[in-house]
């Protein structure tokens, strides 16, 4: 009997270790709705391959998010990048004409960076402006010892990652919820004296 669950903990460990070799940078909440304000929270598991800490990480805005306003973090320098937008927009009564296309968060110094043994997140907010389907947010991860992970692969059609060795963060944009008809009225809460 003491085999069996030992080999089965065995495996889920090994699994498990195996899953988060090959994880990449991923969003907390990988869907949004088409037109809805969104907080793009990227999920970083793990330096590069044979480094130790993760000093950089930038993120290329995908065309259809607009007006980003990334998070600081102590201890990492923010640098956005802005350009002009191909298809200027109205915001807040105002055109549009540049935008941000690139958040880099950078490590001020190596005591600052992030360690291959934990986890952190990379957050920035924005409009999601594009239709319904696949968004894709292209990841650069900067690591010590000269290395580096372009997470920016994406599928040829569709939204599949399966068999991309350095996905990009997908972001899966759905139609707006349609109006919901009002529910029945609630039971009376009960009287209490």
């Amino acid at each position: 009997m003491f085999k069996p669950v030992f080999l089965r903990a065995a495996l889920g460990l090994t699994l498990g270790l195996s899953a988060a070799a090959h994880a990449h940078v991923t969003l907390e909440q990988p869907q949004a709705a088409s037109g809805s304000a969104y907080k793009a929270v990227f999920k970083v598991g793990h330096a590069c391959a044979e480094a130790r800490n993760t000093v950089g990480i930038t993120v290329r805005l995908p065309e259809g998010f607009r007006g980003a306003q990334p998070m600081p973090k102590p201890g990492w320098e923010l640098i956005v990048t802005r350009a002009p937008l191909a298809q200027p927009y109205e915001a807040h009564g105002r055109r549009v004409s540049e935008d941000v296309v690139e958040v880099r968060w950078q490590a001020r110094s190596p005591d600052d960076a992030l360690p291959a043994a934990y986890y952190d997140e990379f957050v920035l907010r924005g409009t999601v402006a594009a239709a319904a389907g696949p968004m894709w947010f292209k990841v650069r991860q900067d690591c010590d010892l000269g290395r580096s992970e372009d997470w920016a692969e994406v599928p040829a059609s569709g939204n599949s990652t399966r068999g991309l060795k350095a996905p990009a963060a997908l972001l899966e944009v759905v139609a707006p919820a349609a109006a919901v008809a009002p529910a029945a009225p609630a039971a009376p809460a009960a009287h209490v004296h």
